[in-house]
């Protein structure tokens, strides 16, 4: 049966393409942890995204899991901690 090559959507995505957002977000100043707060974000989006692509493990969310795998159930409170980062960060300012 064939697969998706889930390894390499995650190499490609978790690995070059938040390499490069990061590299670029970085090169100028940013506020204290606003570079930390891109990486959960990044991270916990584009490995959400590659879990479509991957066979489920069995779920520690049982029938709560509205179509999720446990990997992208535990990817949104990372996506929410990132955002509220940058959100203070943003408002704290110094670069």
């Amino acid at each position: 049966m064939p697969r998706h090559p889930s390894q390499l959507y995650q190499a490609a995505g978790e690995g070059l393409l938040l390499f490069v957002i990061l590299w670029l977000y970085s090169a100028s100043p940013r506020p204290l942890r606003a570079v930390s707060a891109v990486f959960l974000i990044g991270y916990g989006s584009l490995r959400f995204a590659a879990e479509f692509f991957r066979t489920p493990d069995p779920g520690i969310f049982g029938t709560l899991s509205l179509g999720l795998s446990t990997a992208q159930w535990l990817c949104l409170p990372m996506i929410a901690v990132g955002l509220l980062m940058l959100l203070a960060a943003r408002r704290g300012g110094r670069a």
